[in-house]
Parts: C-alpha cells; structure tokens; sequence
C-alpha cells in the first residue's frame, strides 16, 4: 500500500451520484440493467439481481443465457451500466468493441444517465466469486468517437486469486483499448483483506493523473487520464459452459460519484 487516499469530500470534489439500494427497485434513473446490449440484445443481457437488506445482490444464475453467443462464446454476465449508444443494425459502431467482427444486433438510441469527466468514484462491495468468474467496477468512454475507448479498472477480482483465507489479487489500472493517447498499465495489487466482506475500492481521475485506493490506501497511481466522458460498469461473470454450483454474486453496500471541482 501507498499511502493515504484523498477523501471525496475533501473540497475538490462534489457529491454528484449516489447510488443506494435500499429501496424495493433499482433505480432506473442512474442503472440500464443490461451488458453491452449493441452486441446482443437488452432482452438477453437483461441483469439478474436482488435488492435485499439494503444492498444490491448482482448475481450470475445456473439458467441464465449466454449474453453473445455469437461474440463472446459462453460468458454470462450481469451488469448496470450508466451509459449506453449505438450506431444502426449491421453496423460496427458501438461502445466497447471487446473483439474485431462485433456487428451490431440491436441498435441503442443514446442514453446517458451518469458520465463524469474526471471526478472521484467510489463503491462499497463484497466479491463472492469462485473459480470462473470475475466481478469488477470499471468506467469506458461513451465513444462519441472510436478512440474515446479506454478503461478505468477501480477493481477487478478473479475467484481464481481469490485464496481460502479470503485475501486476493486485485486488478487496477487503465486500459486503452483504440485511444492512441493512452499506454496499458495494469497491476494485480495483493490485498491481506477477506474479498468476500465489504471493503471500500476507489478511483481519483483527474487530467494527468489516476489514483486507486482500497479501503482508504492509494495502491497505484497512474500519470495519465481519459480526458472525455465516461460511464460505469458494474458486473458479475461466469465463464464457460458449465452451471455454477453457487451464484457468482457481487453484493453492493453503495456506488457514488464526485465531481471534480479543478485543482
């Protein structure tokens, strides 16, 4: 660990999104429960989940389809997402071309309930996950053009490295995936903590400059930023053909965004 990370609060940022789920509905105001749908459809990447107990309880079921057969093979997922755009049917423009060859199945009509430019995301969650399966929190450009592609990992946790004790590796950092002004630096931070009970991930995103912090500790600073709008992710994965014998579930305290206010 690194050092101390700035609180949200701190004067330089201001409260702009708070996502809680202690109410009966998701709310649909800030959440498209869907993945991705452009590759897809929403009908087939509709999210499974619960609000229960005041968190959301995001999960992957034994019965639940493959999002993109077509695209993605076996990968199921549940996942809100803040954003969403597509170009016409049969055409390739879309928010995160994951692969070459994507064509779009089921056009999107521009929909952005929460993009920040820089600004400070925090969520509060538990990983429940067992080998083959992934949860994670991530940002991607809203791709107004193609090259606002890239990728602010706040965490990323493999049931694979996921130990008995709970401990884990945890995946942070940026991905450019088509933005030419950003370079890939990614770690897998080891976090002593027991993944499986609320812990606290967090983002900085200023111009310039990326800090990721775990429980309130900067674990990796980054001397780059995405500088256009992005929007969140929120998901859970199952990879493979085979049935989880136990739902892969992310359970979610809160998310919430701060807006940067400049230096």
């Amino acid at each position: 660990m690194e050092g101390s990370a700035t609180d949200g609060a701190d004067g330089r940022f201001a409260l702009e999104f708070d996502a809680r789920f202690d109410g009966a509905e998701l709310d649909r105001s800030q959440w498209l429960p869907c993945y991705l749908p452009q590759w897809s459809s929403r009908e087939r990447t509709a999210a499974r989940y619960e609000l229960r107990d005041g968190r959301l309880h995001l999960r992957v079921d034994a019965d639940q389809p493959a999002w993109s057969p077509e695209f993605d093979g076996e990968v199921r997922v549940s996942n809100l997402q803040t954003g969403v755009r597509s170009g016409p049917v049969g055409s390739s423009s879309g928010q995160h071309p994951f692969r070459s060859g994507l064509v779009v199945r089921e056009a999107q009509d521009a929909e952005f309930l929460y993009t920040p430019r820089y600004g400070r995301i925090e969520i509060r969650a538990a990983s429940r996950v067992g080998p083959g399966a992934l949860a994670a929190l991530w940002l991607i450009g809203i791709e107004e053009a193609p090259e606002q592609s890239a990728e602010l990992c706040v965490f990323e946790i493999f049931g694979s490295d996921v130990a008995d004790d709970g401990s884990a590796l945890v995946g942070c950092g940026v991905h450019p995936f088509a933005d030419p002004t950003i370079s890939d630096d990614f770690t897998q931070v080891p976090f002593d903590a027991d993944v499986r009970e609320p812990h606290d991930y967090a983002v900085e995103w200023t111009p310039g400059r990326v800090l990721f912090s775990f429980d309130g500790r900067v674990v990796k600073r980054v001397a780059q930023s995405p500088d256009y709008p992005m929007q969140l992710m929120l998901n859970v994965y199952r990879f493979g053909a085979d049935a989880p014998e136990i739902a892969p579930e992310l359970v979610v305290d809160h998310v919430r965004g701060w807006r940067w206010l400049g230096e």
